[in-house]
């Protein structure tokens, strides 16, 4: 987990200032206007809690997916070990996106905020608050997620909830699933496991195909949980969604498409690679320990 936070987080502050920002006319003007205005520790803004809460964010989401994959092999065979169907499969991905919104909502909040709160505002019909555009609001993470809490409280700290829910629930689909049939289609006949190079390119695979499909609900999350630093333009998912449709089209939902692909693939690839390495190393363990 936080291999992948590290390796993929920079294009993740492109991919919100896309969503999110104004002014941007393309990615490489995004990445350049970064680089020029906040150097390279601009593309880093916001990684500290992600990094800090990964640990507990994976191993909730691969623990219940693997779990659940478990509980369902019983259910249906009586024995736990057994391979799962593609229907389990794809429930188990649909309870672990469910599980994952709890914990993800306020991590990816504050870190939203964090990424985009020197952007400059754009003047809208809507009250500004004392704080000047462009200048920082929060002072860091702790900082972030204890102001958000006192001025809009629970709500305001899972704000963008419901569009992660919409953004996850078929996005974890997405990754689990491609996954676990590319693995099992490069997997040679009669290997136990994949090798760890099937496993890296498995899970970037999977990674670019999840994130590719999840880019819609995305930008909406992104737009809702970067609300609130200056401005408050959306009353929710809904609000959110014909607000930026009537105003920028269809495409907006498509912003940061590319980035979230190309960002997928190496950071899922070290997210599973991470994750199944660490199994076989744990199980070796047990074995050794407990012949």
């Amino acid at each position: 987990g936080a291999a992948s936070v590290v390796v993929g987080h920079p294009l993740d502050t492109i991919k919100t200032r896309l969503q999110a920002g104004q002014g941007y006319g393309n990615t490489l003007t995004c990445v350049l206007t970064v680089y020029r205005n906040e150097s390279v520790a601009g593309f880093f803004k916001g990684m500290s809690f992600p990094l800090a809460s990964v640990a507990v964010y994976s191993s909730v989401v691969f623990g219940v997916f693997s779990n659940t994959q478990r509980l369902l092999s019983q259910l249906r065979h009586g024995d736990p070990a057994r391979a799962p169907a593609l229907a389990d499969v794809a429930l188990a991905s649909m309870v672990a996106g469910f599980i994952s919104v709890g914990i993800g909502t306020p991590v990816d909040l504050v870190k939203i905020r964090l990424q985009m709160q020197t952007q400059p505002s754009v003047k809208a019909n809507i009250k500004v608050k004392a704080t000047v555009p462009g200048s920082p609001v929060y002072r860091g993470p702790i900082h972030c997620f204890r102001t958000v809490l006192q001025k809009e409280g629970l709500a305001g700290i899972y704000r963008g909830a419901g569009a992660m829910l919409l953004r996850d629930v078929p996005g974890y689909c997405c990754y689990f699933i491609p996954y676990t049939l590319f693995c099992d289609w490069i997997t040679p006949e009669g290997c136990i496991s994949p090798s760890p190079s099937s496993i890296w390119l498995a899970g970037g695979v999977a990674g670019a195909v999840s994130w590719g499909i999840a880019t819609p609900m995305d930008v909406v999350k992104s737009r809702l949980q970067a609300d609130g630093v200056y401005l408050n333009k959306y009353k929710g998912t809904l609000d959110c969604i014909l607000q930026s449709y009537q105003n920028e089209g269809l495409k907006v939902f498509f912003r940061g498409i590319t980035v979230n692909a190309v960002r997928g693939f190496p950071t899922s690839a070290a997210m599973f690679l991470g994750y199944e390495l660490s199994l076989k190393a744990m199980k070796r363990d047990q074995t050794e320990t407990n012949p």
